[in-house]
């Protein structure tokens, strides 16, 4: 899989906070540059015959107001959407809440940038345990996934995937990835040894450890 480190390393990473519903929310944000026109990339993420080609089959009514499901994972409602500029939603899963924002940026160079902000009530042993990585890896992974259908127009095969993602070089990009979100945690003012002991938790779950 080509370019799999150098895509790993131009990531942008950041942990921020905000209130919501009255309560302290986590917000961990990925985003990626790509060589094409902010409309293709729109287009990737929000066209329900183009999504599951490297993301999860999704059923659903991809409107405000309507409610979408991705298959064997999240689900909930469309918040908002600005083609094609941005979109916002719930994110159920498991009986929690939480919320992403996705933001398409043109960029010099017939370029644009994807950008996801996921939002989650920071509280409970989960935060503390295994930090932003949790999520951040998920969206590392399919980031990676777009990428890859971009370059060719074709559909990620999602056994090819899950045969690389334990493969050597799989491994190899969780551990960049869990290191890359160690560092945003650390740059986030979060206690560096803390930091590394969640990151590195994250980097066993991911890895089957």
């Amino acid at each position: 899989m080509k370019d799999v480190k150098t895509r790993t390393e131009t990531l942008r990473r950041i942990i921020g906070h905000r209130v919501v519903d009255g309560k302290d929310a986590a917000v961990v944000t990925v985003s990626q540059s790509y060589p094409t026109d902010a409309d293709d990339l729109w287009d990737a993420c929000t066209n329900p015959e183009r999504i599951p080609r490297w993301f999860l089959p999704i059923s659903g009514e991809l409107r405000v107001g309507g409610r979408y499901q991705f298959e064997g994972n999240a689900g909930g409602e469309v918040l908002t959407c600005t083609p094609p500029k941005s979109f916002s939603a719930t994110w159920e899963f498991g009986g929690g809440m939480s919320w992403i924002e996705v933001s398409i940026i043109p960029e010099p160079g017939d370029c644009a940038r994807f950008e996801l902000s996921h939002i989650a009530h920071a509280e409970g042993d989960h935060w503390e345990t295994y930090g932003p990585g949790a999520v951040g890896i998920g969206w590392d992974q399919a980031l990676l996934g777009l990428g890859l259908h971009l370059d060719s127009g074709a559909a990620v095969d999602p056994a090819e995937f899950e045969k690389w993602s334990l493969s050597p070089q799989g491994l190899s990009y969780v551990r960049e990835a869990g290191n890359g979100w160690c560092d945003a945690d650390m740059a986030a003012g979060t206690d560096p040894e803390t930091a590394r002991e969640r990151a590195d938790r994250t980097i066993a779950f991911y890895s089957g450890e």
